[in-house]
C-alpha cells in the first residue's frame, strides 16, 4: 500500500435486518470517489454515519454481502444501539 491509498477516504455501509441475518453485514465499500458517493447517498436518505479509521480498516477487507467478523461485533453493537436512541429520540420530536 502506497502512500496515496493511506489518505484515501474509505467508508463502509452495513446493513442489518435481524429477520434475515443473525449479523450485520457489509452493504456497500469504497474507497476515495466511491467513498464519498457512499457518504452522499447515506445522508441523501437519512441515514447516520459513524466516522471510525480503524473499524472502516478492518471493514473494508469482508467482501460484500459477507457478515460482519466476530471481532467487531461489540463494537458494532454498540454503534448500532447509538444509532437506534438518536433515532427514537429525533423521531420521537417529529
Amino acid at each position: 500500500m502506497n502512500n496515496d491509498d493511506k489518505k484515501l477516504k474509505k467508508a463502509v455501509a452495513l446493513k442489518y435486518d435481524k429477520s434475515q441475518n443473525p449479523a450485520p453485514h457489509v452493504a456497500a465499500k469504497g474507497k476515495g470517489v466511491v467513498a464519498e458517493r457512499i457518504l452522499e447517498i447515506a445522508k441523501e436518505h437519512d441515514i447516520p454515519i459513524h466516522s471510525d479509521e480503524d473499524l472502516a480498516e478492518i471493514l473494508e477487507k469482508v467482501e460484500i454481502e459477507q457478515e460482519i467478523p466476530l471481532e467487531v461485533y461489540a463494537i458494532v453493537a454498540e454503534i448500532f444501539a447509538y444509532i437506534y436512541k438518536v433515532s427514537q429520540k429525533k423521531n420521537n420530536k417529529g
